[in-house]
């Protein structure tokens, strides 16, 4: 029989449809905050611009720097048939990782604006292909598909809003600080930021960076019935020498998402500052350098919502979860927050 902290279906939680948040509120700092202490056990309830009255005065703050690109396009094949298409990630310098919307076979070409044009050269088994693009007959490097992206693409809201990306979105659904270009999803704990209160964050708090592109298999569920038969995600991540002299320092650290978490937890284990993180953080594994986290509400039997487990126990978890719920919490990518210390 396998331990209840293993079984997927012990991370399941019932979420009415309208507490997934559509849009953010405004301004950003006034979505609501929980805040847990583990020490005492005690839960606030506040809003986000108050954040720095909870945090540790003796800590250093982690954040990622990454930028949401335009990843979903929309084309057609030779054909006529309609193709929607994901960026997810670069493999190597010119192939790519992506998710189709529409039938394809190996060598199917598929036609966007801009003169862009994608051909598939791999059908991977989980549903995900490998592309090259090309534009006016030139295979295209990550960095000249960006700029093209950012023309023709739309904003991948994730799945769960249901709803079509809108122009606002361009600014909501990206940090303060986002600077490079690589996710196709946002580090969402920053989503709550002004200007205003990161600048006092700035004067009280030591901010250090790191880079996590964020990549669709964030939201990918876990199906295995024990968790730890999921085959997790990996992302490319990079970690200045200024950020990993902190990591290897006995400063206490806030991490700023679940993002920063994973990939402040892989150095922590395997020493790289780059390369691709796959870490799954749960109750059998827990995290041995974030002293703090800050984040949203995730989706029940994600891997986000095991991560939180990690830190506080998979009960308490449940227990703040349904406390979110019944105090009216906004839940998911716009939605409230929570700090636990």
């Amino acid at each position: 029989m396998i331990e209840k902290e293993l079984l997927t279906s012990s991370y399941n939680y019932e979420l009415p449809a309208h507490f997934i948040a559509q849009y953010p509120v405004q301004p950003r700092d006034s979505a609501k905050l929980l805040v847990y202490n583990r020490k005492t056990n005690k839960t606030t309830h506040t809003i986000f611009r108050n954040l720095l009255e909870f945090l540790p005065k003796e800590c250093d703050v982690f954040l990622n720097d990454t930028k949401v690109i335009k990843a979903r396009i929309f084309g057609k094949k030779a054909t006529g048939g309609k193709v929607e298409l994901l960026f997810n990630k670069p493999i190597n310098a010119n192939e790519f990782l992506v998710l189709i919307r529409g039938k394809v076979n190996i060598e199917t070409e598929i036609f966007f604006d801009n003169n862009l044009s994608a051909i598939v050269k791999k059908l991977n088994s989980d549903g995900s292909r490998v592309v090259i693009f090309k534009q006016k007959g030139k295979t295209l490097s990550f960095e000249e598909l960006v700029i093209i992206l950012d023309n023709i693409g739309h904003i991948p809201l994730p799945p769960y809003m249901n709803r079509e990306d809108k122009k606002e979105d361009e600014k909501n659904y990206q940090t303060l600080f986002a600077k490079n270009a690589g996710a196709v999803a946002a580090p969402t704990a920053s989503l709550h930021f002004t200007t205003e209160l990161f600048e006092e964050l700035k004067n009280r708090h030591k901010i250090h960076k790191i880079t996590l592109h964020v990549g669709a298999g964030t939201f990918k569920p876990v199906e295995a019935e024990n968790i730890l038969e999921h085959p997790m995600h990996s992302e490319y991540f990079n970690i200045p020498t200024s950020s990993a002299n902190i990591l290897d320092s006995n400063r206490k650290i806030l991490a700023i998402g679940t993002t920063v978490t994973r990939t402040v937890e892989y150095f922590a284990r395997e020493k790289k500052v780059n390369g691709e993180c796959d870490l799954f953080l749960n109750p059998k594994n827990r995290p041995i350098r974030v002293n703090h986290l800050l984040t949203n509400f995730h989706l029940p039997k994600s891997t986000l919502i095991m991560l939180v487990s990690a830190f506080i126990g998979r009960e308490k978890t449940l227990e703040l979860y349904k406390e979110a719920i019944e105090k009216n919490y906004r839940f998911f990518s716009y939605g409230d927050a929570m700090l636990i210390i």
